[in-house]
């Protein structure tokens, strides 16, 4: 008897099925495109990137996420918000002016950090802010820089009518303060750090004067999250594991630091200085309570209020409400047919519940 023979007419048509399936087209996964840029508060990112802990927590929920560099700050952003990146490290205030004001649906998965220390204002003539009357200021006009100083002009009653501002790529700044004709910058770390290296600068404001203010965190495409929850499961998954991971006074904790210091340009030593003007928020129910907390949306307005002012809300706004936003308190503010930028918390809440 033939080995063919042995098999009946239902296990002839099984095997044929099986055939068929084997010869089917694996699907291809889900791909998502993330993009950051240097800063103390985005560098978890990166190395979730080479660590593999991004590959561990895509893996888990099917997808495949590509984590890319972007060396100008503000050009990240635009290709988000151009649909080149389903997600982008930003500032809360460029999430409301860039995408947001754009048309853009966004939401914030999680608060990061805020700069406790990182962004700050040097200068070259001066010791004091008030010193900086009468300057040309560079900077990326528009951006949060421009918004950390218009409020610290306000603590020595001074306001953008006393200066002149220069927009300044963030991947030109250091070198530009080497010319003379450069004497005032707002600016943050990595680049603070550099500056502050040269014998004419002097630091004379900077975030720690005003904590939780400038905040920066996870932004995602709302329709495409929507569609792929999965994508936010693993992002939050691998942010907060690597926050733990770097975070830990060991040699794992002292490797990550030290990788993470050289993708910013320095060394270990350096990073943790730039740390210490970090707030990083290391777990997710830290987070998600700052998110929940009422001051996030009193913050936010603010920035709207700032940001409309300065006609960054777009051509046709007609009040710093213009774009709406929705909290994770569940207040919103502004146009409640028009909500552009929302603070979602409800993935760090799976998180801070051991559900992800």
């Amino acid at each position: 008897m033939s080995a063919l023979s042995r098999f009946t007419r239902r296990g002839l048509a099984v095997l044929g099925l099986g055939a068929c399936l084997l010869a089917q087209p694996v699907l291809a996964k889900e791909q998502f495109r993330i993009a950051w840029s240097l800063y103390p508060g985005f560098m978890p990112m990166e190395y979730a990137r080479t660590s593999g802990i991004m590959d561990k927590w895509a893996k888990k929920y099917g997808i495949e996420v590509e984590i890319v560099q972007v060396n100008d700050y503000i050009e990240g952003i635009n290709q988000y918000s151009a649909g080149a990146f389903d997600a982008c490290l930003m500032a809360t205030m460029d999430a409301l002016t860039i995408p947001a004001a754009g048309g853009v649906d966004s939401t914030l998965l999680t608060i990061g950090d805020y700069s406790n220390g990182n962004d700050a204002i040097i200068l070259k003539h001066g010791s004091s802010l008030a010193d900086i009357k009468g300057q040309p200021v560079n900077l990326i006009q528009f951006s949060v820089s421009h918004y950390f100083l218009a409020r610290a002009l306000e603590s020595v009653g001074l306001s953008e009518r006393d200066l002149t501002l220069v927009n300044t790529s963030d991947a030109d700044m250091v070198p530009l303060f080497g010319q003379p004709a450069v004497t005032a910058m707002v600016t943050w770390n990595p680049m603070v750090s550099d500056i502050l290296k040269r014998d004419d600068a002097h630091l004379v404001f900077d975030s720690r004067q005003m904590p939780g203010e400038l905040t920066d965190g996870i932004v995602v495409n709302s329709a495409t999250v929507a569609k792929h929850p999965e994508l936010a499961k693993a992002l939050i998954g691998a942010w907060f594991e690597t926050l733990a991971v770097m975070g830990e006074d060991s040699d794992a904790g002292r490797e990550a630091r030290s990788v993470m210091g050289q993708a910013a340009g320095t060394d270990r030593a350096g990073f943790e200085r730039q740390l210490d003007a970090t707030y990083l928020f290391a777990t997710p129910a830290e987070a998600g309570a700052f998110m929940r907390d009422p001051a996030m949306a009193q913050t936010m307005a603010r920035i709207a209020e700032f940001s409309y002012a300065k006609g960054l809300l777009g051509n046709g706004a007609t009040s710093a409400g213009a774009v709406g936003m929705a909290f994770a308190d569940g207040s919103r503010y502004g146009d409640a047919n028009n909500v552009k930028l929302r603070f979602d918390d409800q993935y760090l809440r799976l998180a801070a519940a051991g559900q992800l």
